[in-house]
């Protein structure tokens, strides 16, 4: 049995990690105070925000596993004021975490773009990573792009800063692209707390499961040291009536796809794992479409779960070689940290040349 911490940061991080904890309950309200949870593994969350009102939306969460960084009340999407506020918080975050016990795997789930959850997040992976010998996998929002310059340069420097951080890999999911393969920004963002739980768990199983064909947290480590250091998730389910062929294509597909990605071009390393009954999984098509998937990108694990009477479902992560969409929104980070630069030195001019109140110098109000 696999131990696991799995840790929500700010109020994106909070959001996936109630969904993961709705999922794991069976969906109930107060399923929390009397189910067990159907994790295959040991598996322990932790929410941690600034703002007490996001923790207070949590709904499957047990209010033992919420921490409040007292004192604060959000930090106004300011990476700097949030790291600070980590750092004179810090040992009350990891004595938290170190009193849930050993662990064999961590994952740090948060949104790059606003205060808390982009700047707690890699300092968090950095304390893990110096502390302890298990590995440490962040899952990481990116912005829609027409969310603000703001979070646009927050999500480009905590990126980098978790990237830097000594993080085992960043799996990338993007509320830009799913937005624009499902419709609104009202649907992404209703929809992607539980894509992301579903694959989370689903994982989960396939790392701690006696398969057919076996991938293990060993495999898992090796897909994801390979690439850049970027991954991404995909998933698919199939009707009954579709071969799993088309269905492992699908989860390849950029409907499948957390992240955009072509991973035939960009990919450098992946994990397909399919699950459902016996007479869904013929060997021959599943083979012929991990050797097409390998021809491409080389390595693939594969590993099947039989469940009896379920259609067929196929879970892939793919570990990237390169990625274009990140390059874009590198640039269109770079064009908005320009623009704050200017917004500032024009205020500052205006400020030394403003004649508004000098108007009155000298003068008293009269009543």
């Amino acid at each position: 049995m696999l131990n696991v911490l799995m840790v929500g940061t700010g109020q994106c991080g909070n959001r996936i990690l109630d969904a993961v904890n709705r999922e794991a309950f069976g969906g109930g309200k107060f399923s929390k105070y009397y189910s067990r949870q159907k994790f295959p593994s040991r598996v322990e969350t932790i929410a941690i925000n600034t703002a007490i009102n996001d923790l207070k939306e949590m709904h499957y969460t047990k209010a033992k596993d919420r921490i409040h960084i007292p004192n604060l009340h959000g930090v106004g999407a300011n990476r700097m004021v949030g790291k600070q506020c980590f750092n004179d918080n810090k040992d009350l975050i990891m004595r938290n975490i170190t009193e849930r016990g050993e662990f064999d795997v961590a994952f740090v789930i948060t949104s790059s773009s606003g205060g808390t959850g982009s700047s707690f997040s890699p300092l968090l992976v950095k304390e893990l990573k110096e502390r302890y010998e298990f590995p440490v996998y962040s899952i990481v929002v990116l912005p829609f792009r027409e969310e603000g310059t703001i979070y646009l340069q927050n999500s480009a420097f905590c990126l980098k800063e978790m990237y830097d951080s000594g993080t085992d890999g960043i799996i990338l999911a993007d509320n830009q692209f799913l937005k624009d393969a499902g419709g609104d920004i009202q649907s992404a963002y209703d929809g992607i707390n539980n894509m992301i739980a579903d694959r989370i768990l689903f994982l989960l199983e396939a790392l701690d499961s006696e398969m057919m064909m076996v991938t293990d947290l060993g495999d898992f480590k090796t897909v994801m040291s390979g690439g850049a250091g970027f991954a991404t998730i995909g998933y698919a389910k199939g009707d009954g009536k579709n071969s799993i062929r088309s269905v492992i294509h699908d989860s390849l597909s950029p409907s499948g796809l957390l992240f955009s990605s072509n991973v035939f071009e960009e990919g450098s390393r992946a994990m397909i794992i399919m699950r459902g009954d016996r007479k869904y999984l013929s060997i021959d098509d599943i083979s012929g479409e991990i050797d097409k998937l390998s021809s491409h990108i080389g390595h693939v694990f594969k590993g099947v779960i039989i469940r009896n009477g379920e259609v067929p479902k196929v879970l892939s992560v793919v570990t990237l070689e390169t990625t274009a969409e990140l390059e874009n929104l590198y640039a269109l980070a770079v064009e908005a940290i320009q623009i704050e630069k200017d917004k500032r030195d024009r205020m500052a001019i205006r400020k030394e040349a403003d004649t508004t109140f000098s108007k009155i110098e000298g003068l008293e109000p009269q009543y």
